[in-house]
């Protein structure tokens, strides 16, 4: 499948780099040996269209009988989106969702005005010496489905658009870019794929977004003449045709954004809102723990225990 028409790659050096608004240099956290790098939310941005939380999970390797394990724990006004590289995740939540990801996946859980959920490294997987490496991201909702029901979809690897051409091999995880648009349900104008780039091959960022960035899980690219490494998110100014092109060892990419969100959103813990009081009332519920009469409720297979709510 060929670039999007309207798009013109032009040259990585057309624009100057002040087409980068932003430089995001992550935070780097030491979970006991696995390590996590958070680009957003960032000091100098919030968000990225959409995009309000941005973790790279690992690379890790764990031993047998090893693995990650995240306890149930609750979300409002947000969509959860895990997507790996290498290792599974067994998710379950409180929609009666019950899903082992594997690489090149998506799960997409849409929080609206509660849900739970857990993710561990499968029973499989604990089997034998396993790793795990990949993206978590939140995408904050628009004012208008802040409160919709949760719910929750899972889209198999070969479900996700491929686009390729010329050394650029990109997968469409969601919303819609270069022509394509994947499968997932989508509330806001978004747009999020996997690429990699031949040594030397170059990526047009879609122009038909308002924000757009670029996250380097490996390798390197050049923009405008300058070389990024891994581990640096770009966010681009808005309405000039961007081109980036891969470094001698080529490079994967992370590239998102969407519409230009109306205002800020409140974050506390593992909560988004257009309000604080929102938030109130979502840790209030949590911390009386009265499962299925109101916004929350545990997984059906996972209910042993959950994270309470800090402080």
């Amino acid at each position: 499948m060929s670039w999007n028409p309207a798009l013109d790659p032009g040259c990585p050096d057309e624009v100057g780099i002040d087409a980068i608004e932003t430089l995001i240099i992550p935070r780097a956290r030491d979970l006991g040996g696995f390590e996590v790098r958070r680009a957003l939310p960032a000091p100098k941005r919030q968000m990225v269209g959409p995009f309000i939380f941005f973790d790279q999970a690992g690379p890790a390797e764990l031993l047998t009988g090893q693995g990650i394990d995240v306890r149930p724990h609750p979300h409002i006004g947000l969509g959860t989106v895990t997507y790996l590289y290498r290792g599974d995740f067994h998710h379950r939540d409180s929609t009666g969702a019950d899903q082992v990801i594997k690489p090149g996946a998506l799960n997409w859980m849409v929080a609206g005005r509660g849900v739970t959920h857990s993710e561990r490294t499968s029973a499989e997987a604990r089997s034998g010496p396993n790793g795990l490496f990949g993206i978590q991201t939140w995408l904050a909702l628009p004012d208008s489905h802040e409160d919709v029901a949760p719910s929750f979809e899972h889209h198999g690897k070969e479900t996700l658009p491929m686009i390729e051409d010329d050394g650029a091999s990109v997968r469409l995880i969601l919303g819609s870019a270069y022509g394509a648009t994947a499968p997932a349900k989508m509330l806001s104008e978004t747009f999020y794929a996997d690429v990699k780039l031949e040594p030397g091959s170059r990526l047009p960022m879609p122009n038909n977004h308002e924000d757009r960035g670029i996250y380097i899980v490996d390798g390197s690219i050049s923009v405008a003449g300058q070389d990024f490494e891994a581990g640096r998110m770009m966010v681009f100014r808005p309405g000039d045709k961007i081109t980036v092109a891969a470094g001698d060892r080529g490079a994967r990419l992370m590239i998102l954004g969407g519409a230009t969100f109306n205002g800020p959103r409140y974050i506390w813990w593992n909560f988004v809102a257009s309000s604080q009081e929102r938030i109130e009332a979502a840790k209030a519920e949590w911390r009386a723990a009265n499962w299925g009469q109101g916004r929350f409720d545990l997984p059906v297979d996972d209910r042993d225990e959950h994270i309470p709510l800090p402080g």
